[in-house]
């Protein structure tokens, strides 16, 4: 992602593996619960893939570094057609609603204003290093005209426009734009990893937390849900479409 605007849903090989990178294994759990599971190294790491047909997943963990890991070994391993991101948004745009698919036409890093074009998509998907406040979504919005926000999208993109691979993103709204976090980024270990037990004790014991952490929790739940669905559409007739329309 060198330029802005350069696109990198072209130019794809002729195997028909579809890749999927996401955060977190409870965006996905009740898709990949049936699937079949592996863990392979790559790098020194270890990695959890979820295979089913001619889609393979894996779970990064939460932001930049993490999901570029994760593309960069799936990518090695796999030797996949195309690579999504998947998984949770932010909404920018005020109507958004969750459970609203983001399929996005154009991914900006805004650490460096890079971005990639996805044939075939609508709006624009910013990728920013934290979870984003109400205030920071309204200048995203404003600086981007972006549609929603994600942490791990242009570091996907960048990986596969180095192996010269397809890319693609699709996101749902999981919290929108009036949306404000609990105190969450504390938990989130060098690996990626979100320590769930950790968080629930800290919140727990903080009355003034709970609504949130529920409204959170029910958001994240519907979200998954639809994603799930979004997912198994890559399968079968989805695959084919997916790639003939990169």
């Amino acid at each position: 992602m060198r330029s802005a605007g350069r696109s990198i849903g072209s130019g794809l090989t002729d195997m028909s593996r579809v890749a999927v990178v996401v955060a977190l294994e409870r965006e996905v759990r009740p898709l990949v619960k049936h699937w079949r599971k592996s863990e392979r190294e790559h790098d020194g790491r270890r990695f959890r893939f979820f295979e089913n047909h001619e889609v393979v997943l894996v779970c990064g963990g939460i932001g930049i570094d993490a999901a570029r890991r994760a593309a960069e070994a799936v990518i090695v391993l796999y030797s996949p057609g195309v690579v999504y991101s998947a998984g949770y948004a932010g909404a920018l745009d005020p109507r958004l609603k969750v459970g609203e698919v983001i399929r996005p036409e154009r991914v900006v890093n805004a650490g460096d204003g890079s971005s990639v074009q996805i044939a075939g998509g609508d709006g624009v998907l910013v990728s920013y290093p934290a979870l984003a406040t109400p205030a920071q979504k309204a200048k995203l919005h404003e600086s981007y005209q972006a549609r929603a926000v994600d942490m791990e999208a242009a570091a996907v993109a960048r990986a596969a426009e180095v192996r010269g691979v397809g890319f693609s993103a699709l996101k749902v709204i999981s919290d929108e734009f009036d949306f404000e976090f609990p105190p969450t980024d504390r938990f989130v270990d060098a690996e990626g990893r979100f320590r769930e037990r950790s968080f629930a004790w800290f919140a727990a014991v903080r009355p003034w937390l709970w609504l949130p952490v529920m409204r959170l929790a029910s958001n994240s739940g519907r979200a998954s849900r639809v994603l799930c669905d979004e997912i198994r559409k890559l399968e079968g007739q989805g695959i084919a479409s997916d790639l003939a329309r990169n």
